[in-house]
């Protein structure tokens, strides 16, 4: 038989170092069960400091009453209240997005604004644009729709839009705004609605049509559609109330936070270009701030054989870096 001395020797003292954690852990936790069982002994039915400390989700207040372009919206329906919520829920608790389009209409409405006026289109329409791209110039669906205003191809051409190899005037902001005010006028003249002509701009002029006859109604808080139109108005709707009074939703942005109005000077030309780094140079920016402002343009170049005349827009070097940082 072995000394026990002997045995004790081969222990080493990372093997003791381990055990005595193991037995202060027990202890630590032992003591703290002791201590949380006696507290809830000594005062039954009192919540302790951690147990308070809950964070709270509630709902978004809806509004007592709402239009869309001067129609009022039926909100003493549950059908509509609910659908209303469901949006509501989505724009106001989308924090960065919600932020990002309050400071994006600042710049965006500013040219929007004034051309639905010219055209007689409602305000409200403004959203919509907003609905459909989130002011993202670039972006293109996958169905091919393109713009702020997310045209078709087709349905871009037919409202008067040049689309080719080498202009794509569905991410030229002022023409596709005109293209989209005579869809709209057009839509309307069908349907003497404006909340319909905004489903129109979704389903198309003739689907929201067949469901009309179908379903044997010419409301669109009464019809049922498929599930991307039938979200749409009310997401439009949300935007509006969301972004129209941010304050009421948590959302605050300063003014000097919101994204300037780049003024430029409009440079036309019926011409060709050979390059647009070189024409860029020679207005005093670089190509990607040409590029930026003018993204209906796809190529490095315009050849333009046709000698069409178009209009440039070259952003004031003067004061669109003028950024002041204070503490």
């Amino acid at each position: 038989m072995e000394d026990l001395n002997s045995k004790n020797n081969r222990y080493s003292l990372s093997q003791v170092v381990v055990l005595l954690s193991v037995i202060s852990f027990c202890v630590m936790v032992g003591g703290l069960f002791f201590c949380s069982h006696s507290d809830v002994v000594k005062n039954p039915g009192v919540e302790s400091p951690a147990q308070t400390q809950k964070i709270y989700f509630s709902s978004v207040p809806l509004p007592e009453k709402l239009d869309f372009a001067h129609e009022p919206v039926p909100l003493e329906n549950f059908d509509v209240r609910e659908s209303l919520d469901r949006e509501m829920l989505i724009v106001a608790n989308f924090h960065s997005q919600a932020l990002l389009y309050i400071k994006k209409t600042n710049r965006y409405f500013a040219i929007i604004e004034p051309i639905l006026r010219k055209n007689e289109v409602p305000e409200d329409f403004k959203y919509l644009a907003l609905a459909e791209s989130g002011f993202l110039d670039k972006i293109v669906s996958p169905s091919g729709a393109a713009g702020i205003w997310q045209f078709m191809k087709s349905a871009a051409i037919e409202n008067g839009l040049e689309v080719n190899d080498e202009v794509d005037e569905r991410y030229h902001i002022e023409k596709a705004t005109e293209a989209a005010c005579r869809f709209l006028k057009n839509s309307f003249a069908v349907y003497g609605n404006w909340t319909i002509v905004a489903a129109t701009y979704n389903a198309g002029v003739s689907g929201i049509g067949r469901q009309e006859i179908q379903q044997g109604s010419k409301s669109y808080y009464d019809l049922l559609l498929n599930e991307e139109t039938s979200r749409y108005l009310y997401r439009i709707l949300a935007l509006k109330v969301v972004i129209g009074d941010p304050i009421k939703y948590g959302f605050k942005v300063n003014e000097d936070e919101k994204y300037p109005i780049i003024p430029v000077t409009e440079v036309k030309l019926d011409g060709s270009i050979r390059n647009f780094t070189d024409f860029a140079r020679s207005n005093n920016i670089n190509y990607k701030l040409f590029k930026q402002f003018n993204p209906w343009l796809k190529q490095t170049y315009l050849k333009n054989p046709r000698k069409k005349t178009y209009t440039f827009k070259i952003p004031d070097v003067g004061k669109y870096r003028r950024f002041v940082f204070t503490d």
